[in-house]
């Protein structure tokens, strides 16, 4: 999902217990893990601590980093963020903390799995129950979900200086295991796409605020 990461500066929204982020440092990358919560990136230090990889951990929202314009080549995210805050803040955010042709990848639950949650049966259904157009922020008293239609994610890359240059409907091979029935069942995922992928390229055109 994010190439070859030797030397580049690169920052994960909502990294939780930062596995990712530990992982991207064995491989030579510069990693900073931010999170929302006090308490995962406790478990974040830990983790940190015991596999010898020493980098900075941030305690804030994926909505409004406290970090500089144009610190990172990469910013990513593993569901997270991307599912739990808004998309109208955290893109731009992410526009702006890359450099120009830096690269901004996260997965997230696609539109289609989205519009399927029924909340009276709390569960993903076999059939269209959300509104695609308009309900695109869920709150069921535990968490608030965000999610946009396709054309929507596009015009919102485009409108803060982003290329696609991808976008990967997962699918599950014939026979696969999965440990996360409760987000959608093997035979769901079989049919239609339950996660997504998505690259975009910050412009090398673009100026960040700092420079403007």
């Amino acid at each position: 999902m994010l190439g070859d990461v030797r030397g580049k500066d690169v920052l994960e929204l909502g990294c939780g217990a930062a596995r990712w982020s530990i992982a991207l440092a064995a491989l030579g990358a510069r990693p900073v893990g931010l999170d929302n919560s006090a308490r995962q990136l406790d478990h974040a230090r830990r983790l940190s601590a015991a596999a010898h990889a020493d980098f900075p951990l941030i305690h804030a929202s994926a909505e409004s980093v406290p970090l500089p314009d144009a610190s990172f080549d990469i910013v990513f995210c593993d569901h997270g963020a991307m599912t739990f805050a808004d998309p109208d803040r955290t893109v731009p955010e992410a526009a702006r903390l890359l450099r120009p042709g830096g690269l901004f990848a996260f997965s997230a639950a696609t539109p289609v799995h989205f519009v399927c949650w029924d909340e009276a049966k709390n569960a993903v259904t076999e059939r269209l129950v959300l509104n695609y157009f308009e309900d695109q922020r869920v709150d069921d008293g535990e968490a608030i979900v965000f999610s946009r239609p396709y054309g929507e994610w596009i015009r919102l890359f485009r409108a803060h200086g982003f290329a696609i240059e991808d976008l990967i409907e997962l699918r599950p091979p014939n026979g696969a295991a999965t440990t996360y029935k409760e987000f959608v069942s093997y035979e769901w995922a079989r049919r239609w796409p339950a996660e997504q992928i998505w690259r975009v390229r910050r412009s090398l055109r673009c100026r960040n605020r700092t420079a403007e």
